[in-house]
């Protein structure tokens, strides 16, 4: 199985669902990340604090866009071979776009007409409306794999794209049925608590925007412990999905026939994050 993630920023993909790519990649699957933007002008950490100095790194400083491309790529390189990313497609557009881009879109159709997957994960579209940059692109990605699925071979010279379900991530809900906010809730929860530290170690990488270190620990336990309480594991990243799906039966998933509700808060709490994975 092929997996396409799109995503805005180049630590997006590993922030919302490295976990989940990790779990994917050691069982064979295929994991292609597609990156929007270059990342040169968003979370500059790393140059903000040394302008701030003293006596600053002359080097740092008055690094141009092109350095700073580049070492948010090497970041992401370095993060992707610890998680099994196999492909990064780098658009490289500005991190200032504020509507949808017919050019961005026809690229991003293009990109999985030529990849195929059969899952595509982008991050949920919480307020359309509101022009942030990461509800463009899945709006943008939306856009493209409706025109990816209407490609035809004699009129396009490529196939159609048969992907089977987009997953979103990044919804703030962690409701624990479907009653609470009117239904709005992630619908499906991936345990990553036996590769959490690989997770820590790809956001490790992002050095030059902060994520590293005690960031990552603290995210990885507000952000996915919470994830994992609403899920009853000690670490899990959530996703809404897209489409609806067909079973042949009511599905009740193994977790949910396995799970003791008088005592899951203790299983879910049983890993000492920090302890487990001092900051380097």
């Amino acid at each position: 199985m092929k997996i396409m993630t799109i995503y805005a920023h180049p630590a997006d993909t590993i922030t919302n669902c490295g976990g989940t790519l990790a779990l994917h990649a050691a069982r064979g699957d295929e994991v292609v990340a597609l990156i929007l933007s270059h990342g040169g002008r968003i979370h500059a950490n790393k140059y903000a604090e040394e302008w701030r100095k003293e006596n600053p790194d002359g080097d740092i400083a008055a690094a141009g866009l092109d350095d700073i491309v580049a070492n948010k790529k090497n970041e992401l390189d370095r993060a992707a071979d610890i998680i099994g990313i196999s492909k990064i497609i780098t658009l490289d557009h500005e991190d200032t776009y504020a509507t949808v881009q017919e050019d961005m879109v026809e690229q991003i159709a293009e990109q999985i007409a030529i990849e195929q997957p059969e899952i595509v994960i982008a991050d949920h579209p919480r307020n359309p409306a509101y022009f942030d940059p990461h509800y463009v692109a899945t709006g943008m990605a939306l856009a493209a794999l409706s025109r990816a699925g209407l490609y035809l071979r004699n009129l396009d010279g490529r196939d159609e794209v048969p992907v089977r379900q987009v997953f979103l991530t990044g919804l703030p809900v962690y409701t624990l049925d479907a009653l609470s906010l009117n239904g709005l809730r992630n619908d499906c929860y991936v345990d990553i608590t036996d590769v959490v530290g690989t997770k820590l170690a790809a956001m490790d990488q992002f050095v030059s925007q902060g994520y590293h270190g005690v960031f990552a620990r603290k995210l990885v336990e507000s952000y996915n412990g919470e994830a994992g309480r609403a899920a009853g594991v000690n670490f899990a990243e959530s996703f809404v999905r897209l489409y609806n799906e067909t079973h042949a039966h009511l599905p009740v998933t193994d977790a949910a026939l396995a799970t003791d509700p008088l005592t899951r808060h203790i299983a879910y709490s049983s890993v000492n994050l920090r302890g487990a994975f001092p900051v380097p």
